[in-house]
């Protein structure tokens, strides 16, 4: 974890230092080697929150795009079920980062745990899914005349596949530094509507929780879902 209770304050990780673990209290111990970024560990092998995944260098750049009061933020459920999000923002929405590969299962959980939730993918984890998604990109249909969105076959990205049943909004970072690739809710003969989406627009979108006037992030989902569903309603006519 980036952050710990020190003495009553939030603190990042420095040799030498001793905190608690904001979600279950119990002893975390900094670790400030060469090798890996500096974090915050429980003491011994204890682990309160089965949801959290270690964490490297793409990790902490997105959570350094937003306040340091929005990072690592504890989310309490209503069977009082304790789990560390990401990121949450200060107009609701968690956004979860997810490196490594996670169970659908799991990913369904977290859906149904959090009310307001946003995905964010790395799709560098594996070096074969950039190149898979950018052939099934090149080969689909753009959804409508100069349109951002594009209806591509799932089958063709294993990393598409593994996402393309989330019931939330997804978004894939292929590290670029300049596109965001956003899965959209649709699905029709084994096929996904994906957007190309800024990424510096998705940041500023998610901290000041305005797309533009009179329109929210909320808005922006139910409006190009509202693209997809005309376009599948067409197609099926």
């Amino acid at each position: 974890m980036k952050w710990a209770q020190v003495e009553g304050q939030r603190q990042e990780a420095r040799p030498g230092a001793c905190g608690e673990c904001p979600a279950c209290g119990h002893p975390m111990v900094a670790k400030c080697g060469d090798l890996k970024v500096w974090h915050w560990a429980h003491r011994g092998k204890r682990q309160c929150d089965p949801w959290w995944e270690n964490e490297g260098e793409w990790h902490r750049a997105w959570k350094a795009e937003f306040p340091d009061a929005s990072q690592e933020v504890v989310h309490l459920g209503h069977d009082g079920t304790k789990h560390v999000a990401d990121i949450k923002t200060e107009h609701g929405w968690v956004i979860e980062l997810q490196h490594s590969p996670i169970s659908r299962e799991e990913r369904r959980s977290r859906d149904a745990f959090y009310r307001q939730l946003v995905w964010v993918v790395d799709g560098t984890s594996r070096k074969r899914d950039a190149g898979h998604f950018a052939k099934a990109w090149s080969d689909g249909t753009p959804v409508g005349n100069a349109s951002p969105v594009r209806r591509v076959y799932s089958e063709d990205c294993a990393l598409l596949r593994e996402w393309t049943d989330s019931q939330t909004p997804v978004f894939i970072d292929f590290g670029d530094g300049q596109w965001l690739w956003w899965l959209l809710p649709g699905r029709l003969n084994g096929s996904v509507y994906v957007a190309q989406f800024p990424r510096i627009v998705f940041i500023h979108i998610q901290r000041s929780g305005v797309v533009q006037q009179g329109l929210d992030f909320a808005g922006l989902v139910k409006e190009l879902s509202g693209l997809v569903a005309s376009y599948e309603a067409h197609l099926k006519v």
